[in-house]
């Protein structure tokens, strides 16, 4: 038993040291937001704690409302909007800005607007001060925006866009990305329409003009105030470009059609040669019959054999002709008057 005694003290002591930390714990706390006017409840600090709500977290946006002013948020609000997992001190910022901005902005809207994803704080500042977007967004690798007007010119172009934050749409609202992408379709057809790279360069407010006409803010959380064209280049003669590219395409037709033309050359002069060839055939064949008649001539009686010598003698004075003057053989020679 003498040895058990300290151990038991010293649970004793913990014991009663648990009750009291806790109690000054939330003493402290309850102390601060009397001295605060943000009067709660040490039992409603308790149920927090109970409910994994952090007491010094709600005491604390409390005693910023109090003192901004904004009176009719309560507790209940900032334990249901920190159960369903919102930045509590974020919202009561944005509320107490909006509130000094002169923005109307309701507790509902803000802990919608954060429970959505959105920075509402951000928002109010962007609301108040308005942001200045590139466009294109140097951060994805394009510094320009090309397009080619009617005359076949490309035009480089580079667009800055103000925009203020829509606190009524920034709920559902398409994001930063999507004004980039509708200015940068606003600023090609604009180009594309364009009879003359000239006129672009003249005239480069009238981009922003024509654009702005087309209400890119629909839809969005943003209002665009303003589309300033910060520089326009000139770049390729993308027609000239176009119409040598088509030219070689033809190019490339035409040889191809013509080799068309010569494979089928080819082919007709091979076969010519092969039908003359096959009448030469034929010829070999016809003048072989020849000896061959005369000898059924000669065997039937049909022929003399004067006749036949007769015939011989002229054809080869025929031949001796044809050798003297260059005549080809068998054929008689042309008579010199």
């Amino acid at each position: 038993m003498g040895a058990l005694m300290p151990l038991l003290i010293l649970v004793v002591i913990a014991l009663l040291l648990v009750p009291v930390f806790f109690f000054f714990y939330f003493v402290n706390i309850w102390v601060r937001a009397m001295a605060s006017k943000a009067h709660v409840s040490i039992w409603t600090l308790v149920g927090m704690k109970l409910r994994h709500v952090s007491p010094n977290l709600i005491v604390e946006a409390l005693i910023r409302l109090k003192k901004a002013g904004l009176v009719e948020i309560n507790t209940d609000s900032l334990e249901a909007h920190f159960l369903a997992g919102g930045d509590v001190l974020n919202v009561v910022n944005a509320l107490i800005a909006a509130d000094k901005a002169g923005i109307k902005l309701t507790f509902q809207r803000a802990a919608a607007i954060d429970l959505a994803g959105r920075n509402v704080f951000d928002a109010v500042r962007i609301s108040v001060n308005p942001r200045v977007i590139d466009c294109p967004d140097p951060a994805k690798g394009r510094l320009t925006i090309d397009a080619v007007a009617k005359d076949g010119i490309q035009v480089k172009a580079k667009a800055r866009v103000t925009v203020r934050a829509n606190l009524e749409r920034l709920v559902g609202g398409a994001t930063e990305e999507t004004i980039i992408a509708r200015v940068g379709e606003g600023i090609v057809t604009t180009i594309g329409s364009s009879d003359s790279y000239k006129v672009v360069l003249e005239n480069p407010d009238s981009i922003s003009k024509r654009v702005l006409e087309k209400g890119l803010d629909s839809g969005t959380a943003f209002e665009i105030l303003s589309i300033d064209i910060a520089d326009v280049d000139v770049g390729d003669n993308i027609g000239a470009r176009l119409q040598a590219d088509q030219a070689e395409a033809d190019k490339r037709v035409a040889q191809a059609r013509a080799e068309v033309r010569r494979a089928a050359a080819v082919a007709v002069e091979q076969e010519m040669r092969a039908r003359v060839q096959e009448m030469q055939a034929k010829l070999v064949a016809a003048q072989a019959e020849v000896p061959q008649a005369i000898a059924a001539a000669l065997r039937d009686g049909n022929l003399g054999v004067l006749d036949y010598y007769r015939m011989e003698n002229i054809k080869a004075d025929t031949d001796m002709r044809a050798s003297l003057t260059g005549a080809p053989e068998g054929q008689e020679p042309e008579k010199q008057s």
